[in-house]
Parts: C-alpha cells; sequence; structure tokens
C-alpha cells in the first residue's frame, strides 16, 4: 500500500471515528467504500480464524423497539468477534421518551457504554438520542432509514459482481426505510437505480432529492416508475422487500392487492441482465413480493446477503468505536 493511501485511510478513520450513522447520507463516498474494505477484510479474518479484537473492554448497548432476528444476532456476535460485549435492552427495560426523556436516557447511557444501536420506529428517536448523546449512535433501522442493511447489501453487490459503480440496481414494492436507504446507498457509489412502485408509495421527496443531487457528482441514474417492467430492463441487481412492514399489518389486505403487480417472479426476472442476482433483506414471504421459485433460485444471494450484516456492522463498530 502506498504512503499516501495509507494517510488516506488513517484520515477517513479519525474522521468517522465517534461519529454517528443514522443514515447512508452520514457518509462521503470515500468513507462509505472505506466500510466496504474493512468490512471486506474482517471477513476474510474470520474465516480463516484469525483472532481480530480489536475493541476489548468495549461495550454496545442494543436498544431494541422493534423485535428482529438479523439485527439483533448480527451486532451482538459482531462485537463478541471484535473482543467486546453487547447489552440487549428490549422495550420492556427501557422506554424511550415515555418513563424518561429521551435525552435523559441518552445522557445515562453515555456513562456507562461505549456506544448505542438502536432499532425503534420514528427517525426523529434517534434524532434526538443521538444529539443528546456523547457517545456514537448507530441506526439499526427506523421507519425511515435502515442503514446497516445497505452496508451488507452492498458489500454482496461488490462480493459477486467485483464493482459497484455503472452498474444497475432495481428495486420493486415500498418506498420504505429500505428503498430511501438503497437510494442513498446507490447515489453514493455511482450505481444506477431504477425504483419501482405504485402511486401513493412513492419514496420520501426530500431524500430521493438529496440523492439526485449526489448522484449528479457520481455520475449515477436515479429513476422512480410504476412500471415494474421499465425498473427491471438490463439490471444487474434485483431487490424487494415485504409489502407489509412491521407496524403496517392492519394494511397488509389492502397492499396485497396494491402491490401484486410489483412481484418479483420469473416472468419479470427474463427482462434483467441474465447474469443478475436477486436480494431481499428478510424476512421474506414467498407468494407475496417475491415467488418461492426466484428467492430459493440460482440467483438468489438472500442469505450471503443475511451473512453480511455480520461483517459490514463489524466495520462500522470497529471504525466508530476504536480507540
Amino acid at each position: 500500500m502506498s504512503q499516501s493511501l495509507q494517510y488516506k485511510e488513517k484520515d477517513i478513520e479519525a474522521r468517522l471515528k465517534g461519529k454517528d450513522f443514522l443514515t447512508i447520507n452520514d457518509l462521503s463516498t470515500d468513507e462509505l467504500l472505506y466500510l466496504l474494505k474493512v468490512a471486506d477484510e474482517l471477513k476474510h479474518l474470520q474465516k480463516q480464524g484469525i483472532p481480530h479484537e480489536e475493541l476489548k473492554g468495549k461495550v454496545l448497548g442494543m436498544i431494541f423497539e422493534k423485535s428482529s432476528t438479523r439485527t439483533r444476532v448480527s451486532f451482538e456476535v459482531a462485537m463478541l468477534q471484535l473482543g467486546g460485549h453487547a447489552l440487549f435492552l428490549s422495550s420492556k427495560d427501557i422506554q424511550l421518551g415515555r418513563g424518561e426523556t429521551i435525552e435523559d436516557t441518552a445522557n445515562v447511557l453515555a456513562g456507562y457504554l461505549d456506544g448505542v444501536m438502536i432499532r425503534t420506529f420514528g427517525h426523529e428517536t434517534i434524532e434526538r438520542f443521538a444529539q443528546a448523546s456523547s457517545i456514537p449512535v448507530i441506526n439499526g433501522l427506523t421507519d425511515l432509514h435502515h442503514p446497516a442493511q445497505i452496508l451488507a447489501d452492498l458489500l454482496t453487490i461488490l462480493e459477486h459482481k467485483g464493482y459497484l459503480n455503472g452498474l444497475k440496481a432495481a428495486y420493486f414494492g415500498d418506498g420504505n426505510n429500505v428503498a430511501h436507504s438503497l437510494l442513498e446507498g446507490a447515489a453514493k457509489v455511482g450505481m444506477h437505480f431504477s425504483i419501482a412502485c405504485p402511486e401513493g408509495y412513492e419514496p420520501d421527496e426530500t431524500i430521493l432529492a438529496n440523492a439526485r443531487e449526489t448522484a449528479k457528482v457520481t455520475g449515477a441514474i436515479i429513476e422512480v416508475t410504476t412500471d415494474p417492467e421499465v425498473a427491471v430492463n438490463g439490471a444487474d441487481v434485483l431487490i424487494t422487500d415485504v409489502w407489509a412492514s412491521m407496524g403496517q399489518e392492519e394494511e397488509q389486505k389492502e397492499r396485497e392487492g396494491v402491490f401484486e403487480p410489483y412481484q418479483v417472479n420469473e416472468e419479470l426476472c427474463i427482462k434483467a441482465n441474465e447474469k443478475y442476482i436477486f436480494m431481499h433483506c428478510l424476512p421474506a414471504h414467498r407468494g407475496e413480493e417475491v415467488t418461492a421459485g426466484v428467492i430459493d433460485g440460482p440467483h438468489s444471494v438472500v442469505y450471503q446477503e443475511a451473512e453480511n450484516r455480520l461483517h459490514a456492522q463489524k466495520a462500522l463498530l470497529k471504525i466508530l468505536l476504536k480507540n
């Protein structure tokens, strides 16, 4: 590695140390790409059984107002493999903004912990928490953003395609938190991104506008359409998500009717690049947003994508929490 490159990486680490991670947009393009590089390095160390306990003695608090499989296990294992400890705090243990103000909780926990990961509903909750906290705050999911997932998604695409800039990814379904973070991530790395969604379910206008501004610099093409066939045309990566997210269960039947034309099925996939990969952050509902033939087929990388939550988050934790 050249001396100038070493210096640049040290500069990136210095910029990220102690920083909050609430959205993909919090990162510059070089910071995002560096996180992916570190994630790849940590993954190789783990696969080779080489210890990398760089957070020995560090403690991450994990606040869950929304339940989870992948988020809890991946963050907890990440801290363990880095030599630290993760403390699980459920909604029964801690009630943000109810029994105690968000600001008081943030200040108290900062005295005990080295970092906090929060999985909650309203994005304003995590913004208030981070503003009050003196330690790094990581977004494990809010209704508006899911940035940790997109770190894993970009790592997965990079592993399978070898590059990001100039690829085309297509997303089908609700303009939700996953779509928002994908928009930001694609724009940052110069990946063309097409979202196919029904009228009334488009992504947030401000997030979309910001992604398009970023895309002007990186060369990404950002497209929102109501036609799945327009989005899928020539796409290298196909992505979908559940039609009703947690907290939207009462809308399930209505959403099934609205989103049915946006199902990722074998017929739709014919129009993608023949070497496309299929991604889904899970849990998946086979027969709804995706057919079993696609998610369980040869193009699917959903389990690698899920595993990469661990490696991407290890990179994030290592850089944000390291002394």
